[in-house]
């Protein structure tokens, strides 16, 4: 029969042994965790739950600030279905997303790939990200001024070239296109190095292995580059969806909405409901609408690119 030998009791003045949780981390990890997760949390809840649950109940209401608001019920969402300024405004930005996007994420990429392959020069690849330390308002203003019609710098090289100057800003056709190529011109660093971190977690040996069986660099890319980089990618078109649909800043320093609301996005409507008509119950329900269509877009593109799922093992 074997005889079990209890513990020895331990030595006077020695610290008992800290006890663990049934995860196996100590208590005390668990206090820690908490206590810097308190300073992010109360920001969260001030200045974003707060104010959304704060916006949910006046999109129920008749408020113009100048007045108690008074409860209306679903007669803000109703009123929008017939409004044509909110489906122009949502058309407006829709087209404007699937501009930056497409030509955005190529162009990240692209930059992402050359700068793995071709540079090892972190002064180099920092200056990639030199146009996103600029702010949005200050690069409006300055290709503002460079495709001005009369002055511009740009209009002023196609006149060399015989090419007639362009109303980049005044032309219905040219302005929303011009607003979105401005803004891929200051994020595309930024996304490139989003994929750039992407690029590195693939295995090189999985490139050495193709390349031993004769596969082309363009093979190579579409067969072994994006399907490994899905994961990130899903990141980066959810970021910067959400963030196009967000566009203000750019368009309200340059083009105020015009030419004939060919420029007149959902959140440039939303303020001038809000801050120029105070209107701001109908303002506070067409905030509601877009947070929701961010939401399925954000959920539709996370399962369409099985976002959890990665090739790479």
């Amino acid at each position: 029969m074997a005889v079990v030998t209890p513990p020895a009791p331990p030595a006077p003045g020695a610290r008992a042994p800290q006890r663990l949780r049934p995860s196996g981390r100590p208590r005390g990890d668990l206090r820690a965790a908490m206590v810097f997760l308190i300073p992010a949390t109360v920001g969260f809840v001030v200045f974003y739950l707060v104010p959304a649950v704060r916006g949910a109940w006046f999109s129920l209401t008749d408020y113009s600030v100048l007045a108690p608001p008074q409860f209306v019920g679903l007669d803000n969402y109703r009123r929008l279905v017939d409004d044509p300024l909110f489906w122009n405004a949502m058309g407006v930005t829709g087209y404007y997303v699937v501009i930056n996007i497409v030509v955005q994420t190529v162009v990240a990429v692209g930059l992402a790939v050359l700068l793995q392959r071709m540079t090892r020069s972190i002064l180099v690849r920092g200056a990639a990200l030199l146009p996103y330390f600029v702010a949005n308002v200050v690069v409006a203003l300055v290709w503002f001024f460079m495709l001005d019609y009369q002055i511009g710098i740009v209009n002023v090289l196609l006149g060399k070239v015989g090419i007639d100057p362009q109303a980049f800003f005044g032309d219905p056709a040219l302005a929303l296109p011009t607003i979105a190529l401005i803004n891929v011109w200051r994020h595309m660093g930024y996304t490139a190095l989003l994929v750039f971190a992407g690029l590195q977690t693939i295995p090189p040996q999985v490139y050495e292995a193709a390349s031993l069986d004769g596969a082309s660099a363009w093979r190579q890319f579409r067969s072994i580059t994006l399907p490994l980089l899905r994961p990130v990618l899903a990141l980066v078109l959810v970021v910067t969806v959400t963030g196009s649909f967000q566009i203000f800043d750019t368009v309200a320093v340059t083009t105020g909405g015009g030419p004939v609301d060919a420029t007149r996005v959902i959140y440039l409507y939303i303020y001038d409901l809000a801050f120029a008509q105070l209107d701001f119950g109908y303002a506070s329900a067409l905030s509601v609408v877009l947070f929701a269509v961010l939401l399925i877009v954000a959920l539709v593109q996370l399962r369409l690119l099985r976002a959890g799922e990665s090739d790479n093992s």
